[in-house]
């Protein structure tokens, strides 16, 4: 049996990856987890090292801010892997201004079956306003299409709202 593609879906704050981290250590070790966070000021230092402290010995931390997909080939199929999150992979190629399009279709090309899970995390940015100003309205639209893409693809799609899974999504 191949493992599974699974996006976890969230606010901000919404324990998220609490959730995912939790899926992805049901599976025997070591376990990937793919970081794309960049750490361009104090305050995201500390949210990195907080997100570090409570992953045991078991994980291994790839720091990969943009060439998600490369890595996903590169690791071992048979181990479980976490991604967190594809907001700020998404962040980190709009602010570099690269091919979104491009690296969107390598992103999802990436995504295929595995011998053991594939957990990817994601902000859900659209429940909120409009926003004022041309860019966040951007990265509003790019980061629900992307949401959207990866769902279409994933076996399992959960949205974790104050701490609390809700399948959205699954395919047996």
């Amino acid at each position: 049996m191949t493992g599974r593609i699974i996006l976890i879906l969230g606010g901000a704050r919404s324990g998220k990856s609490r959730h995912a981290e939790a899926l992805v250590e049901q599976s025997p070790g070591p376990l990937a987890y793919v970081a794309t966070a960049q750490a361009f000021d104090a305050e995201m230092t500390t949210r990195i090292d907080i997100h570090r402290a409570r992953r045991d010995v078991r994980w291994q931390t790839h720091d990969c801010p943009f060439d998600v997909a490369a890595l996903l080939a590169d690791l071992p199929s048979a181990q479980p892997v976490l991604v967190d999150c594809l907001t700020l992979w998404l962040t980190n190629h709009m602010l570099a201004d690269h091919d979104l399009a491009r690296e969107e279709a390598a992103l999802l090309a990436a995504l295929r079956p595995r011998a053991a899970d594939l957990v990817l995390v994601a902000n859900e940015v659209g429940f909120g306003i409009v926003p004022d100003n041309a860019l966040a309205r951007r990265f509003r639209d790019c980061a629900g299409r992307l949401n959207q893409a990866v769902a279409a693809r994933a076996d399992r799609v959960i949205l974790v709202v104050a701490g609390l899974p809700l399948t959205v999504k699954d395919v047996a």
